[in-house]
């Protein structure tokens, strides 16, 4: 187990409200011992112009669930995972329904994390993959 302690989904999703994650629709839906998932919606919150998820929803949802899963590795009394670099690679379009997002760490360490972030549309087909660099820095 990766996580400092059980990862409960109400307090994550609690966390959220009032933010770009609960604007978008992002919900906390599972956790294991390596990895944290989410769902989006795929409606006019998170299409581009022309009818398609758009990709910055994507990376939203990406850096929302990697920020999150690195967070809970972390004592964030003493410290907390800032994004240093994200990338995205788009696969597939999505015009409605709903998205699934899981992270799993690549690396933990003291300074840095990286995590890889599938997102699927819901025949479990690839969306995009991206993968995060976390900088751990002192709490303020």
């Amino acid at each position: 187990m990766i996580f400092r302690a059980p990862v409960s989904l109400d307090e994550l999703n609690r966390l959220s409200q009032g933010t770009l994650i609960d604007h978008l629709g992002i919900v906390f839906t599972a956790a294991g011992d390596d990895w944290l998932q989410a769902t989006m919606p795929v409606d006019p919150r998170t299409r581009q112009p022309y009818g398609l998820l758009h990709g910055g929803a994507s990376v939203v949802l990406a850096e929302t669930l990697g920020s999150s899963a690195g967070n809970l590795c972390v004592d964030t009394a003493r410290q907390v995972c800032v994004g240093l670099e994200i990338n995205a690679n788009h696969l597939r379009a999505v015009r409605g329904g709903v998205v699934t997002g899981t992270a799993r760490a690549l690396h933990v360490g003291r300074t840095t994390q990286v995590w890889e972030i599938r997102i699927e549309n819901e025949a479990g087909k690839p969306v995009c993959v991206s993968r995060l660099t976390l900088a751990v820095v002192p709490a303020a």
